[in-house]
């Protein structure tokens, strides 16, 4: 009689659709609604630009989310661009991608979200100053390690976080909506008149005034990073692309008209806080009430960029690309703790010299750098594979659109106007290969990584975990 084969551990399919929207639309929602409006706004000059530049980042993202959901049902594995550029570009391109987005994009992007958050929740408490850098600092440490904790604990738990957030969110900018629809009855469209003067039209305005813009919008891949958490992914990945983004798109449209009903441009560019001045303005003494929802929605983003971003360290670790302890899943609760406690401590380190303006740039510039590759791999798929199965379908314009957009990104602020940083940023994203080739390619690891593994293994109780196709 054959010995029964030991029971095999993998993450189980806990995301539904309604979890899915809220994966997308609950990280969607972040800060960046709450902030980006007067960074936009500064940037390209005038409401009237301000708000096709909004328009445009939603109708890009739409474009962007519906390539990748074909890509998702393509190569069903989770991981996002890691794994489609793997499978497409093969490894030092996903190692270089891996590389920079442990190291720093996700770790900016949760850190970024932190900041944010820490910002409105500690603003009332500071009515008439600046809030010390050092307390906001330390509230933003304490959001990460909380979330940290629950991600930690149960992927149901974490999935509920997401839902009850996404609600609170969405309801905080139907106020917002609702106030600006009363001032437009009163009358008050003052601030739209001659609403293209003072337009900056040149190619960096037009390209930073983007990644500020397309900054609210990043969460579109979000459920890209766990389709094998996600049931029945052939049709709920692209039907929650479909419901979630239009209605992120439209809510935001409806918000920067709300804000530019109250407020004067100059008053919204000069506005550290735009949706606490808003508050202040609609709802007087009430006005605290967006103070929180903002810090709510940042919080709920915050969950949001975790979940994902632990799994995308959990797959690279599984494909061999990082130690393999970060492959690893807890062996009761079967959620990816040793990768999600690796990003919170990067997290945390970028957080010490990070200031969220400077980060959103760099961030943005990374990402796209790496969305363009993504969606140069789908139009090799169906040019070079036409034959793969494929449960979902766009046409062939659509990802190229996306691919010169990203192109136009990536270049943009660079040709206009060059930053030292700039060649920094892109410097550390090739500096991957040098790690990729002794590490990765001559498998140059020591035995002390083993037995480091076996220690982490025992101390954390986790286990591998296999592939749930």
């Amino acid at each position: 009689m054959e010995p029964k084969p030991p029971p095999q551990l993998s993450l189980k399919r806990e995301v539904g659709l309604t979890g899915a929207v809220a994966l997308i639309a609950g990280t969607m929602i972040g800060s960046g609604i709450f902030m980006s409006p007067q960074y936009v706004l500064l940037t390209i000059g005038s409401p009237g630009a301000s708000l096709v530049v909004w328009a445009c980042c939603g109708f890009l993202a739409i474009l962007a989310s519906l390539s990748y959901a074909e890509l998702g049902t393509v190569i069903r594995e989770s991981g996002g661009e890691y794994i489609y550029i793997l499978r497409t570009s093969g490894p030092p391109v996903a190692f270089m991608l891996i590389f920079s987005s442990v190291m720093f994009v996700r770790p900016a992007g949760v850190a970024g979200i932190a900041l944010s958050f820490a910002e409105y929740a500690v603003a009332p408490f500071y009515a008439d100053c600046t809030p010390p850098v050092f307390v906001v600092k330390c509230v933003a440490a304490i959001a990460i390690l909380v979330l940290a904790t629950v991600n930690c604990l149960n992927v149901r738990f974490a999935m509920s976080v997401q839902v009850f957030f996404m609600v609170a969110k969405v309801f905080a900018l139907l106020v917002i909506v609702i106030g600006g629809v009363t001032m437009l009855i009163q009358g008050h469209v003052h601030n739209f008149e001659d609403s293209f003067a003072n337009t900056n039209v040149g190619i960096n305005p037009i390209g930073i005034a983007f990644y500020q813009g397309l900054w609210s919008y990043d969460g579109w891949n979000n459920l890209n990073y766990v389709t094998e958490e996600l049931k029945r992914p052939k049709v709920n990945l692209p039907r929650a692309v479909l419901i979630a983004i239009p209605m992120v798109t439209v809510l935001y449209l409806l918000v920067n008209v709300s804000y530019l009903m109250v407020m004067t441009p100059n008053e919204l560019m000069s506005s550290s806080a735009v949706a606490v001045t808003w508050g202040n303005k609609v709802l007087g003494r009430w006005g605290w009430i967006m103070s929180v929802a903002a810090a709510l929605s940042a919080f709920g983003s915050l969950n949001g960029t975790f979940f994902s971003g632990g799994r995308v360290c959990f797959v690279a670790a599984r494909e061999g690309h990082m130690p393999d302890i970060l492959a690893m899943a807890h062996v009761h609760r079967l959620t990816p703790s040793p990768a999600l406690i690796f990003t919170t401590v990067i997290s945390l380190l970028v957080l010490i010299p990070g200031d969220f303006q400077s980060i959103v740039n760099f961030f943005s510039f990374t990402a796209w750098f790496f969305y363009a590759i993504t969606i140069s791999g789908l139009l090799y798929l169906k040019i070079k594979k036409p034959e793969l199965p494929r449960p979902y379908k766009v046409p062939i314009i659509i990802p190229i659109l996306v691919l010169m957009a990203a192109i136009f990104l990536v270049l943009a602020p660079i040709i206009d106007n060059p930053q030292i940083e700039y060649l920094y940023v892109t410097l550390f994203i090739f500096s991957g290969i040098i790690v990729y080739i002794p590490v990765i390619h001559y498998k140059l690891c020591p035995g002390l990584l083993t037995r480091i593994t076996l220690f982490l293994q025992l101390f954390l109780e986790v286990a591998p975990a296999d592939k749930n196709l």
